[in-house]
This record gives structure tokens, C-alpha cells and sequence, in this order.
């Protein structure tokens, strides 16, 4: 059985009192978050900060100190299983201009009740739900963040 690792981020922007979380549509149809593989020598919050700049054209977005959260699943690659580990940072954006890379159709930003309903897999609804929880405990605040 092969291995791969991806890390990705919740991103969200905040207006009036206001949160609101980015989703992905999938050409295969499904909704979830900018992720992709960790490559060689890089760290996976390296690799996360990559991804959503290169699918979504975010640069300026500041990662929330404290939450990271795994996900697991098995898929099926040329007939061989591979067992898939996502690593999930949380990161703020200052910006919902998004700028979508060729690997996704679509995206939208929506409110966390509307974003559960969203996305497609329970195990990145439960990402989100911690996310959620996280920032609501936490109170947010500046200093809250990595930059």
C-alpha cells in the first residue's frame, strides 16, 4: 500500500462580526479546502501556506496558532490503495479575492452554517466543526496568529 501526505488550511475572513469559510469545488463535484502534497523537504504548514496561494491566489493569510487537526482515508490510484494523511492548518485571510488555479471549478465563501451543509466529506465536515469550536473558545484576537 503506497503512503502520500497533503496539508491544506480552513481559511476564513472575518467582516462585521461576520466569519466566513473558503470553499473548493472539485471538478469531480465535491466541495472541500485548498490542500495538496507536502513535497520533498518541506514542512506541512510550508506546504499548506503553498497550496492555498496556488489555488486560490491568497498570499496574505495568517495561520492560527494551535489547531491543527489529521484526517486519514483510503483511495484507489491505477488500481493500487493508498492511504492518504491531510494534515489542516486554520488561517485567517485578509483578502476574498480569490483567483482560482486550473484544478478547481468554482468556490465560495459562506457563513459556517451554510459551509457544513457545503462540504461533501464527514471528515472534513469534522474538520471544519473544530475549526468552528476552536475560533468561537478561542475569542479570536491578533495575537492569536503565527503571520
Amino acid at each position: 500500500m503506497e503512503e502520500e501526505r497533503s496539508a491544506g488550511a480552513v481559511v476564513f475572513y472575518e467582516d462585521r462580526g461576520v466569519r466566513k469559510y473558503l470553499l473548493l469545488h472539485y471538478p469531480s463535484g465535491h466541495w472541500d479546502f485548498p490542500k495538496g502534497n507536502i513535497e520533498a523537504g518541506e514542512r506541512p504548514i510550508e506546504a499548506a501556506r503553498r497550496e492555498v496561494f496556488e489555488e486560490t491566489g491568497l498570499r496574505d493569510i495568517e495561520f492560527v496558532e494551535g489547531f491543527e487537526k489529521r484526517i486519514s482515508y483510503f483511495y484507489r490510484r491505477q488500481g493500487v490503495t493508498v492511504h492518504k494523511v491531510v494534515i489542516f492548518y486554520l488561517a485567517r485571510s485578509r483578502s476574498m479575492d480569490v483567483r482560482l488555479s486550473w484544478e478547481h471549478k468554482g468556490y465560495v465563501w459562506l457563513p459556517y452554517d451554510q459551509a457544513i451543509r457545503r462540504v461533501t466529506y464527514r471528515n472534513s465536515r469534522e474538520v471544519l466543526q473544530a475549526a468552528e469550536e476552536f475560533l468561537r473558545k478561542r475569542g479570536v484576537t491578533m495575537d492569536a496568529f503565527l503571520g
